[in-house]
């Protein structure tokens, strides 16, 4: 993907340029792309509930038997020494919870807690009735219209980055936008970090692939705060998720990558990967009570590491294709799953994560409609951590520049919808309706033009224009208009500030841990 208009700048949405001076001068520079601002986004109303009470507390119930009698396998030693030191039974490597154990150690998590950026105003809040919206993360591969599908490299991970930098819709990175493969696995997520903390001020993530990448990551995330460890513990400025190995088991990395976030104060993003009919039983309530069980599991013990550790119950059940085995995500077990999970993190009272997600292999209208089912699943449901917001494709498997900016463009739709309706006598607008009366029209009214600027909510990527006049403009796609504004955000890309003194530390450190060889864990 270069980084310059390059080529189709005429498939591009019509925005406020430059204009000529009235004699005819020279053009003035264009004006940047217009779009929302970045903003803090919530909930406006109480979340959709899918779950009767009963019905609920059956889920929760089941959950805390297949604790009880059935158990989670932990992996690693130290965890199942810090579990039977907590009450926990341990035999081999499974592990009993009483369910009274259970609930007192979930109790011990916060509600809510601030993340901060390095950029102040940039910092968000996980929990409550804030959403934060992260960058599609970890697929293998990425594509774009013109270079097609293709394995994940730096180059375009950088670029990934700077897109989501640029797109206000987006208050975090869920991950590497997609993997570069091409920077040597010891060493990668050092590259990677530091390029996520200098090409973005969004909220950085790191994988839990072993203790040592995450300590990595924390020192990367302290030093471009510029603070000390003492700050950085009591403002959290990180985060992880960790998948459980679903069914019913957490492996050493993982369960390494909760000890060292718990004992440091950031993130951790307890995630089951429950696909109904595969690592799942068939039924979505079989589902949901085998991912709950999971989530409590993890979420407990980062709580015998650290009480009182920020922690995210995360949901993930959708279904798969009977007759292929391929995941499959848009669907209404999705969104059945979706809303039931925002239910099960509230009754512990804690903030929840969900994802917008589909299985269409190019951003097609299979991409749309199953983004905006997974959309409608995650925002009813109560969602306070969006992960795979933009630019997810093909099941998690490609990252797509132009389905990020297709992503963008639903979210601030959606934020626009969560946008309280005013209601008041401006808005009411009764004089207008009296100045036009029977028959008219208002496009002439005072009241019209002291507001039609900002009246409607302004796409980027819709095109609204009649048949005859975008026909005349060649015609232009979805796709082909989503190509063009990603060239144009590249182009226009402005790297955040960062104080010369605290860049420094950061490459020094990166620079320092690279010539040591970087991490030596095979994971």
């Amino acid at each position: 993907m270069a980084e310059t208009t390059g080529e189709g700048a005429a498939a591009e949405p019509e925005v406020e340029r430059g204009r000529r001076g009235r004699g005819g001068g020279r053009r003035s520079a264009p004006a940047k792309l217009d779009q929302p601002a970045w903003r803090r986004l919530r909930h406006r109303g109480p979340p959709a509930r899918i779950l009767s009470d009963d019905a609920l507390e059956s889920i929760h119930e089941a959950s805390l038997t297949i604790l009880e009698e059935i158990g989670i396998d932990f992996l690693l030693p130290d965890a199942r020494d810090r579990l039977a030191a907590a009450g926990a039974t341990v035999q081999g490597e499974r592990v009993r919870f009483d369910r009274t154990l259970v609930m007192d150690l979930v109790a011990k998590a916060p509600s809510a807690f601030d993340v901060h950026s390095r950029t102040p105003e940039r910092s968000v809040r996980f929990g409550g009735d804030e959403i934060v919206i992260c960058s599609v993360a970890s697929a293998p591969n990425v594509s774009d219209l013109d270079g097609g599908r293709r394995v994940g490299n730096r180059e375009d991970y950088r670029n990934l980055l700077k897109l989501a930098q640029s797109l206000n819709a987006m208050h975090a990175l869920g991950g590497y936008p997609v993997e570069p493969v091409d920077i040597h696995a010891s060493v990668r997520h050092l590259e990677g970090l530091r390029d996520m903390v200098t090409l973005t001020d969004r909220i950085p993530h790191a994988y839990s692939l072993g203790r040592d990448r995450i300590e990595d990551g924390i020192e990367i995330v302290r030093l471009s705060r510029g603070v000390d460890r003492a700050t950085l513990e009591r403002e959290p400025s990180l985060f992880s998720v960790i998948n459980a190995s679903s069914p019913l088991r957490y492996d050493t990395p993982m369960l390494e990558g909760v000890i060292a976030l718990a004992e440091s104060g950031q993130v951790t993003v307890i995630t089951p990967f429950t696909l109904a009919g595969a690592m799942a039983p068939v039924t979505i309530a079989g589902a949901l009570a085998q991912q709950n069980a999971e989530a409590l599991a993890g979420i407990a013990f980062s709580q015998v590491v650290r009480p009182g550790a920020p922690v995210v119950y995360g949901g993930f059940t959708s279904n798969v294709d009977m007759k292929s085995g391929a995941p499959a995500f848009g669907t209404p077990e999705y969104m059945q799953a979706a809303v039931a999970g925002g239910q099960l993190a509230r009754r512990y009272d804690l903030p929840y994560r969900s994802s917008n997600v589909n299985a269409a292999n190019v951003p097609d209208a299979q991409a749309a409609w199953e983004s905006a089912f997974s959309l409608w699943g995650t925002f009813t449901g109560g969602v306070n951590l969006l992960m795979h917001g933009c630019g997810w494709m093909e099941g998690g498997l490609t990252a797509s520049f132009e389905k990020m900016v297709m992503d963008a463009d639903m979210i601030a739709m959606v934020a626009g919808f969560l946008d309280p309706l005013t209601v008041d006598d401006a808005s009411l607008a009764l004089d207008a309706v009296r100045e036009v009366g029977p028959g008219g029209h208002f496009f002439g009214t005072a009241h019209t033009q002291e507001r039609y600027r900002t009246a409607f909510f302004a796409p980027m990527v819709s095109d609204w224009r009649n048949f005859e006049t975008w026909d005349e403009a060649g015609a232009p796609d979805a796709l082909t208009r989503a190509n063009g504004l990603v060239k144009r955000l590249l182009a226009e890309y402005e790297e955040p500030p960062m104080d010369p003194a605290i860049r420094e530390a950061l490459d020094a450190f990166v620079d320092r841990r690279i010539a040591e060889g970087g991490t030596k864990t095979d994971f």
